[in-house]
């Protein structure tokens, strides 16, 4: 990471600014498969926090995290856990995609990061946040920066002074081969200051 880190404090002054401020970030880490995906559906448009917890709800009464596990439960016991209609619908398109053998999630690891997006893209409710954040915390694809991500855009606005989304990605290119570095970055700035925690 070190490299990474030399490359975007040369190419932005943001970057030394938020180290000298609150250190190094942490670089998410979750496994593959289909139990993180399901996580980040729930992660969507909610906090890390609400998610987790409905996560583990769900763990507790179903025991296990699996297509065919979770694929049966009705519309009823995932609201009784705490899942919206419309997630629910995202956890079984996932659901069937996978027991139909319509997506393999073994065979990612060995695709590119674009491979990746169009394989996922496919499934109902797999929207590009859902995959950026796969590609980073699960694949450690290196050169992603999530701009569907409210944290994201809000740091590039308040430190950079940039307001539009595609001004945005102009100004990220440079950051390029590093882009996801750059993203713990901002997020850790995001989160530290204010004064927030996150496991991810």
């Amino acid at each position: 990471m070190q490299e990474a880190i030399n490359y975007l404090t040369g190419k932005d002054s943001i970057f030394k600014s938020i180290i000298d401020l609150y250190g190094m970030p942490i670089i998410p880490r979750r496994p593959q498969g289909f139990e993180t995906l399901v996580l980040l559906i729930l992660e969507q448009q909610v906090s890390i926090d609400s998610a987790k917890a409905t996560f583990l709800k769900i763990k507790a009464s179903l025991k296990v995290i699996e297509p065919e596990i979770l694929l049966p439960v009705s519309e009823e016991e995932y609201r009784n856990l705490g899942v919206s209609r419309q997630k629910t619908s995202y956890i079984k398109a996932l659901a069937t995609a996978l027991l139909n053998k319509e997506l393999d999630l073994e065979s990612l690891p060995n695709k590119t990061a674009q491979h990746v997006r169009e394989e996922l893209i496919k499934i109902k409710g797999i929207g590009n946040w859902t995959i950026d954040i796969y590609l980073m915390f699960c694949l450690e694809a290196p050169d992603l920066l999530p701009l569907g991500d409210v944290a994201v855009v809000n740091t590039i606005k308040e430190l950079l002074d940039i307001h539009d989304k595609e001004a945005m990605e102009i100004h990220t290119l440079k950051w390029s081969p590093h882009r996801s570095v750059a993203t713990y970055l901002l997020w850790h700035h995001y989160l530290n200051k204010r004064n927030r925690t996150v496991v991810y």
